[in-house]
């Protein structure tokens, strides 16, 4: 069950602000806290607020914090957009919602308003927005001014937009549609969208559609002269007094606004005996332009008559002035409770609700992005503190990276090195290293010298090794790295920045050793893609596995995938897909491809396949239709060592992919390699990484 949705549009004034009001008020019936999230406000006059956050706040008197239901204004978006800081625009849209979203049941998230000019900015800013978050979508489309086969077109287009990027839609709702065109419409998008995508379809009601008095005087400003107490009217027509009064009142119709200049108090009398007249419709109210007043005598008259509509002055002419009237769109307030109650009730009698809370119970995400990824490992770190060992205290990306994880509170370390080396090395490279957490030890001269050469000796002289080898390799930055996971002082190690592969896990496969029933230590990337993560294995450990051995490294694969929270569906590669391959290397793929279902019958997997036809899904429905994984793969096998290692790497330089790893797999304790071209970012996540595993044994 999800416990967040995104209310989405794709155009101005398309009615989201109803959607929402009616789902807030839905869930309140349901869960006790319900929270309102909206990553992207409008530029905001000084003091004020944004006027969608605060109806929901205020009608529904959410005990949230204006301050804690936004993220960005939108000028602030595009700055970062400008600067190539859109990590750092997610991740902290990502964070502002993980903490709302701790403090609630369910929560809603509103897009963008589209009041600026980049449109189709704006609905790709939605569209990422609802990836990154991994929620499903509300997406609510506007009949207003369309025919019905545009707004068919429009909504298909808009649902193509989210599809694209696999972002789930859960229901369409076509609002401020024409009554006359509802039956069609419904029809039409009915046969037209999946069978999963709900669809509502609200008919256009001029009681939402149109402001009020009190809107208009928000908009123009100037002076109220009579009628406060009738701001509330709604306003469905204007009409400009400029004519002789018998021809001008042919042009009243119900619920109008009558624009005329100040001296015209003929237009004003008229206007009152219309209002109070049986014979004419209601008048809503009266806008005097030009900075004129009606004579003394007129407005003395006013002031004896009770009810008179409520009348404005302006300092604008009548053009400006209508045109300015013309533009004003009515918002839902909650200073205007009734419109936002009859907002609630259009809602509960258009959309299925029943059929949308099931959705919404139904609905299960199972792709993650990398920006959501990492905020999950950050967060999973933090919750127990884990002891991580650097060995390599020589490097200036490891202090780099030290540095990081101490400012950001996640681990304990300890560097192994010279202590005036590191020290020297820290300010030179100008960053603090704080020693509340952190420890700088020399292996030769450090306390815990002496014991660990003795462990050693006992563990390893069935082996052939005798006291002098055991003090020679605990001199060894990897061996007393490993020494110090193997007797409990840190709780994992990472190192190979500047060692082999084979130099970091030999100490610990020595006498850390494989957890009961692995046969072998494998490995895995995890592959942050633009819009999904991959895991790659194995990448770096295994040079040609036999079947038995590939079996054995697509479980602990997939393991790992659903420890880190990636829905594992297995894809188990090779240079053909299905039955149309032979030779020995497929045959060992289809092979192990058996073993995995035979030893984890309730995972998804499929082998042998092609790359293309495991992540594409239009070619792995070509190939291997009706297959639960082909084109939706999440952790991907590769035959051998060559393969996987030189194509983790034409993926990440290619795309620009982010690849943690590689995380060793298979070991009681955690020991995680580094590339030796890692970066301070490959450091920081892999120390991340272990740190989570270590929790875990």
């Amino acid at each position: 069950m999800t416990n967040t949705v995104f209310i989405a549009s794709a155009e101005p004034y398309s009615g989201k602000s109803l959607v929402t009001l009616g789902l807030v008020n839905m869930l309140l019936s349901k869960a006790q806290r319900v929270g309102y999230f909206k990553p992207v406000i409008n530029e905001q006059p000084s003091g004020q607020p944004d006027a969608h956050i605060d109806t929901v706040l205020r009608y529904f008197q959410l005990p949230t914090a204006y301050a804690d239901t936004f993220a960005y204004t939108g000028q602030e978006v595009l700055r970062l957009i400008e600067t190539e800081r859109q990590g750092e625009l997610l991740d902290t849209i990502i964070r502002r919602y993980k903490q709302l979203e701790e403090q609630h049941d369910f929560t809603v998230v509103e897009g963008t308003d589209f009041v600026g000019q980049g449109t189709a900015f704006e609905f790709d800013l939605n569209v990422t927005m609802a990836k990154n978050l991994g929620v499903p979508v509300l997406l609510v489309v506007s009949g207003e001014g369309k025919t019905t086969a545009q707004l068919i077109s429009s909504t298909l287009t808009a649902l193509r937009g989210f599809e694209a990027r696999e972002v789930p839609v859960l229901t369409v709702v076509a609002n401020k549609v024409q009554p006359e065109q509802v039956a069609d419409v419904q029809e039409l998008l009915r046969v037209q969208l999946p069978a999963e995508v709900g669809l509502s379809v609200i008919p256009e009601d001029k009681a939402l559609l149109n402001p009020t008095v009190q809107e208009l005087h928000a908009a123009l400003g100037g002076r109220l002269l009579f009628g406060e107490e009738l701001l509330g009217n709604q306003v469905d027509n204007f009409v400009t007094g400029a004519m002789q009064v018998p021809n001008f009142l042919n042009y009243l119709k119900p619920n109008v606004v009558i624009v005329t200049p100040g001296d015209r108090g003929d237009i004003v009398i008229c206007a009152v005996q219309a209002n109070m007249s049986a014979s004419y419709p209601k008048v809503a109210g009266v806008v005097l332009t030009a900075g004129w007043q009606p004579e003394e005598p007129i407005l003395r008259l006013l002031r004896g008559l009770q009810g008179v509509m409520p009348i404005l002055a302006v300092d604008t002419g009548t053009f400006e002035t209508s045109a300015r009237l013309a533009a004003v769109k009515s918002r839902l307030s909650a200073d205007n409770p009734k419109k936002v109650q009859l907002a609630i009730r259009t809602f509960e009698r258009y959309v299925d609700v029943p059929a949308l809370d099931r959705q919404l119970a139904a609905y299960q995400s199972e792709g993650i992005t990398p920006h959501m990824f990492q905020y999950r490992l950050m967060q999973w770190a933090k919750q127990q503190r884990r002891h991580i060992v650097l060995p390599e205290g020589n490097d200036d990306r490891i202090l780099r990276a030290a540095a990081l994880l101490l400012q950001q509170d996640v681990v304990d370390l300890t560097i192994l090195g010279n202590p005036a080396e590191v020290a020297a090395s820290a300010k030179r490279l100008g960053i603090n290293l704080p020693v509340g957490h952190l420890r700088v030890i020399d292996p030769v001269n450090s306390e815990y010298y002496p014991d660990y050469v003795q462990t050693f000796y006992e563990l390893r002289k069935s082996k052939g090794v005798n006291e002098d080898m055991a003090r020679d390799l605990m001199r060894d930055v990897s061996y007393f790295g490993s020494m110090m996971v193997y007797k409990g002082h840190a709780d994992g190690m990472v190192s190979g920045a500047v060692h082999t592969t084979q130099h970091t896990i030999r100490p610990a496969l020595q006498f850390i050793k494989t957890k009961p029933g692995i046969s072998l230590v494998s490995s895995v990337f995890f592959m942050c893609l633009p819009d999904r993560v991959a895991v790659f294995g194995d990448c770096a450990v295994n040079p040609n596995p036999t079947a038995e051995q590939l079996a054995e490294i697509a479980i602990s694969s997939a393991e790992s995938a659903q420890r880190f929270g990636v829905a594992p569906r297995v894809a188990m590669l090779s240079y053909s897909s299905g039955t149309s391959g032979e030779g020995a290397e497929v045959d060992k793929v289809r092979r192990a491809t058996e073993l995995v279902r035979q030893l984890r019958p309730e995972l998804p997997v499929e082998g042998p396949i092609q790359y293309d036809a495991a992540v594409d899904p239009l070619v792995g429905q070509q190939k291997l239709p009706g297959s639960a994984v082909a084109g939706q793969a999440s952790v991907l096998i590769f035959p051998d060592l060559n393969t996987g290692n030189n194509t983790y790497k034409a993926v990440q330089r290619e795309t620009g992919a982010l690849a943690i790893g590689p995380v060793l797999q298979g070991l009681n304790k955690p020991v995680n390699d580094l590339s030796r071209g890692c970066t301070v970012d490959d450091v920081f996540n892999t120390v991340v990484i272990t740190a989570i595993q270590s929790q875990q044994e």
